[in-house]
């Protein structure tokens, strides 16, 4: 196999050596091709962006969070529409209702914390990644504005109790801030995640 690599090659520099005719004011060699291309624009390189072990952690802890809230809304949303029912109702609440909705607002308040925490930090981590950056950016002020949202829910539960008017509200913010907090949640899934 060698034997025959070093004849090619022999062969090939012994036909650069060949007389050739000039070609216009320079002489190129026969059999020689000049490939141009029309975009002569050097291609900007990518730029390396270190991920840490930490932000590895951070995602896991994140992930396992997110997940953790999906059915914390679901029964949070059931106890509340129940409270919300009977009071509007004039009927007793409901007392598996009533034992689960504060608590369950407090689980979730530390839940949106650690998702916070880690999310805020692993996006702080990756700014520099230009490649999905916006994705993330928008993820990130979505689930900011969540936050915000069920801080000023959770502000007026006590009101809810006593009048109708705040009730309403108390439910419009909550049910707003997880329909924020899902969309926000859904964009990151993987088929239609647009960050990668």
């Amino acid at each position: 196999m060698f034997v025959f690599a070093l004849a090619g090659a022999v062969i090939l520099g012994a036909a650069d050596t060949v007389a050739h005719a000039p070609v216009g004011p320079r002489d190129v060699p026969v059999g020689v091709v000049f490939a141009v291309t029309a975009d002569t624009t050097p291609r900007k390189r990518a730029k390396a962006v270190e991920i840490s072990e930490d932000y590895e952690l951070r995602l896991k802890v994140h992930k396992i969070a997110s997940y953790a809230t999906l059915p914390l809304f679901a029964v949070q949303y059931a106890a509340g529409n129940a409270l919300y029912n009977a009071d509007k109702n004039g009927n007793v609440r409901p007392e598996w209702a009533r034992s689960v909705h504060a608590p369950l607002g407090v689980a979730l308040g530390g839940l949106f914390a650690v998702n916070t925490v880690t999310g805020a930090l692993n996006w702080w981590e990756t700014r520099a990644d230009e490649k999905g950056r916006t994705w993330r950016t928008v993820h990130s002020l979505l689930m900011l504005a969540s936050d915000a949202g069920f801080a000023y829910t959770g502000s007026m539960g006590q009101n809810a109790k006593y009048a109708q008017a705040d009730r309403d509200l108390h439910q419009r913010w909550a049910v707003g801030s997880m329909a924020v907090a899902l969309v926000s949640y859904v964009m990151m899934l993987e088929p239609i995640r647009g960050d990668k």
